[in-house]
C-alpha cells in the first residue's frame, strides 16, 4: 500500500515533483493556498490538491487525517512562513523532510538588497516604479504613495486586486495577470507606463533574467529583494536530489 507523502506545492517546479513522487507510487497530497492553483497539476490516483492557508494546529491535523509520512518542501523561496512551520512540524512529528530551493539567478544588473532596507532609503523617491513582488508586500509601499508614481503586477483575482487597492494602488496602474509573462508583454509595460525603476524578487525564475535584460536594454533601474535568510535541515535543487530522497523513502516506510 502507498504511504503518504505532503507537499508543499504552487510553484512551477512542483508541479513536475509532484508527478515524480506519483511516478514512485507514492501518495501525494499536494497543498496550496488558492483553488486556481490545483489546476497546476495533471489528474491522477495518487494526487491529491487540498487548498488551506496552515495555521500549527491545522498543518498537525491535515498531517494526522492525511497519514503524512514524510514532507517535500517546494513552496516560493520567499514564501518563509510556511517553510518555517514546515521543518518545525516536521522535527516536532520525526517526519523526514525535503526542501526543494530553485537556484538562484546571478544578478547581471541592478541592486541587490532587502525589503526593510529599500523602504528606508530614498531609491524610490521621484521615480515610476513598478513592483512586481506579489501583493504581500504592497502595503508596505502605502507609505510612498506620495513620494514615487507606484505601479504593481498582481495575479488576476478579487482578492490581489482588494489588496492592491487598500494599499493606495490606483486602478489604472494596476495590471493582473497569470506568469509567467513574455519578454515582449514585459518590455510593452514598462514602455507603456514609462517605468524607471523595477522592483522584484531573488525567484530564480525565467522572468527574473528576462527583467535583468530589459533593464540594461530600456536603462531601468532594477532593484531585487534577496531572499530571505532560511537554514534547512535538509535541502536541494534538482531531480537527482528528489528521487534519492524518495528513494530513501521507500526503503525506510515499505514493508519488508
Amino acid at each position: 500500500m502507498a504511504f503518504s507523502l505532503w507537499l508543499i506545492g504552487g510553484t512551477q517546479e512542483s508541479r513536475w515533483i509532484a508527478e515524480c513522487i506519483v511516478g514512485y507510487g507514492i501518495r501525494c497530497w499536494v497543498t496550496v493556498t488558492t483553488p486556481a492553483a490545483c489546476h497546476l497539476y495533471a489528474p491522477h490516483s495518487l494526487l491529491h490538491c487540498h487548498v488551506e492557508r496552515f495555521t500549527p494546529q491545522g498543518a498537525r491535523e491535515f498531517i494526522r487525517q492525511c497519514s503524512i509520512q514524510a514532507v517535500v518542501d517546494a513552496s516560493h523561496p520567499f514564501a518563509v512562513a510556511i517553510s518555517t512551520l514546515a521543518v518545525a512540524i516536521s522535527q516536532e512529528l520525526g517526519l523526514p523532510y525535503l526542501r526543494f530551493e530553485r537556484p538562484e539567478s546571478a544578478p547581471t544588473t541592478g541592486l541587490v538588497t532587502d525589503l526593510p532596507t529599500l523602504l528606508c532609503s530614498n531609491l524610490l523617491v521621484g521615480e515610476r516604479v513598478l513592483l512586481t513582488l506579489g501583493v504581500k508586500h504592497l502595503a508596505a509601499f502605502a507609505p510612498l504613495q506620495g513620494q514615487a508614481t507606484l505601479f504593481a503586477r498582481i495575479l488576476p483575482t478579487v482578492a490581489a486586486l482588494e489588496t492592491a487597492l487598500a494599499a493606495g494602488f490606483d486602478r489604472q496602474r494596476l495590471v493582473a495577470i497569470f506568469p509567467p509573462v513574455s519578454r515582449e508583454l514585459e518590455r510593452a509595460l514598462w514602455q507603456q507606463w514609462q517605468i524607471t525603476t523595477v522592483v522584484t524578487k531573488a525567484s530564480g525564475t525565467e522572468s527574473e533574467q528576462i527583467k535583468q535584460t530589459l533593464a540594461h536594454e530600456l536603462q531601468v533601474k532594477l532593484i531585487t529583494l534577496q531572499r530571505p535568510p532560511m537554514v534547512y535541515p535538509r535541502q536541494t535543487s534538482d531531480r537527482a536530489g528528489i528521487e534519492a530522497f524518495l528513494q530513501e523513502l521507500l526503503q525506510e516506510l515499505s514493508p519488508s
